[in-house]
């Protein structure tokens, strides 16, 4: 089979080979410190004896995967810590396409790349169902996408690339509607810390075999080199993830799940809540300086993207590289996203020269 190099790295690489300075806006890769803790877990991991630089349990530390458990209010069977978000997302999608409860996998457009890379990979069918203009996900528009073919809904709240969070009643209703048609709802809740609305609900906040939820350290600690996140599945999933999971990776990083755990144990709110607010300045300094440049954009409620649409600027890899070569900014294509943000170009607002980002590009567009 053959598989399409993500447009991330396409971009990565021709801005890294630009003449100029580049304002990076393409990836999420925070720019903040880790909690204080986490580096202490590291400096005490040097010192732990040779027998803990082996390999951990392949599905998590114990103790790691039991402080999951105690904040999420679930049974620590149901854990299984991973290499990062993105593994969670392939365990859970790869064990509901395994249950011969059909093969197609309904996706949002826009969407994030991985999802329908991940799809066609696992052999499944990416069905897509289109957003509201604000980002919002209508439950009665999937609802007329599922059948009995279905076999996972994925969705990502707060969403990347659109910024918009689903609240209480819409993840009710997207589990009533996998339950339905026996399918998984797989919610991908990476950026759970980054809710600026206060609407955000977890999956978890219904019970129900027909739900998943996929997370990581990645972005709320700033660690996305770490590659620690986990995946809460249903019973009858919970198994036959962690085989495959032990056949593809054997285990995990050691040192990186105790580091997150001494964090999590000893990091209070304020760090998190700081992050935030400091995220919430950088939005209103760029979409001040959107403004500025005549452009039409959306606000995120939550995560850290803007996607921006410029007059006769659609967003295509040329004009990406455009951007690039002409402005020294490097953001995302829409297209890389699907077909309804095709116009439009994603900027992740992890780095501090934001504002100077946006700047250029009233300068470039004026």
């Amino acid at each position: 089979m053959d598989y399409e190099k993500p447009l991330f790295f396409q971009v990565m690489q021709y801005a890294e080979r630009a003449e100029r300075d580049v304002i990076d806006m393409v990836s999420g890769n925070p720019d903040w410190e880790p909690p204080e803790a986490l580096r202490e877990g590291l400096r005490e991991y040097a010192d732990r004896p040779v027998s803990e630089y082996q390999y951990p349990p392949s599905d998590g530390l114990r103790e790691l995967r039991e402080e999951i458990a105690a904040r999420r209010n679930i049974p620590v069977e149901s854990v299984i810590v991973t290499n990062g978000g993105g593994e969670a997302n392939y365990l859970a999608m790869a064990e509901a396409l395994d249950r011969d409860a059909g093969e197609e996998v309904i996706l949002t457009d826009p969407v994030y790349p991985y999802y329908p890379g991940k799809t066609q990979m696992l052999g499944g069918e990416p069905v897509y169902v289109p957003v509201e203009k604000d980002g919002r996900l209508d439950p009665v528009a999937v609802r007329e996408h599922a059948r009995a073919d279905t076999a996972a809904i994925v969705v990502n709240s707060p969403n990347n690339p659109t910024g918009a969070v689903y609240g209480e009643d819409t993840i009710e209703e997207l589990v009533a509607i996998a339950e339905e048609n026996d399918a998984i709802l797989v919610s991908d809740e990476v950026y759970d810390h980054f809710d600026q609305s206060g609407r955000f609900a977890s999956a978890l906040s219904v019970d129900s075999d027909h739900r998943a939820i996929t997370a990581s350290f990645s972005k709320s600690m700033a660690i996305t080199g770490f590659r620690v996140g986990y995946t809460v599945l249903p019973p009858a999933l919970a198994e036959p993830a962690r085989t495959r999971h032990m056949l593809v990776n054997v285990a995990g990083s050691r040192p990186a799940q105790y580091a997150v755990l001494k964090a999590l144990r000893e990091t209070e709110p304020d760090y998190y809540e700081g992050t935030r607010e400091m995220l919430a300045t950088r939005i209103d300094a760029f979409t001040d300086a959107l403004d500025a440049a005549g452009a039409q954009y959306t606000r995120p409620d939550g995560a850290f993207y803007v996607l921006a649409r410029f007059e006769g600027f659609p967003g295509t890899m040329a004009n990406v590289e455009r951007l690039i070569d002409e402005a020294g900014v490097a953001g995302m294509p829409g297209e890389a996203f699907g077909e309804s943000r095709s116009e439009w170009l994603r900027f992740a607002l992890v780095t501090p020269r934001a504002e100077e980002a946006a700047d250029r590009l009233a300068e470039f567009f004026g």
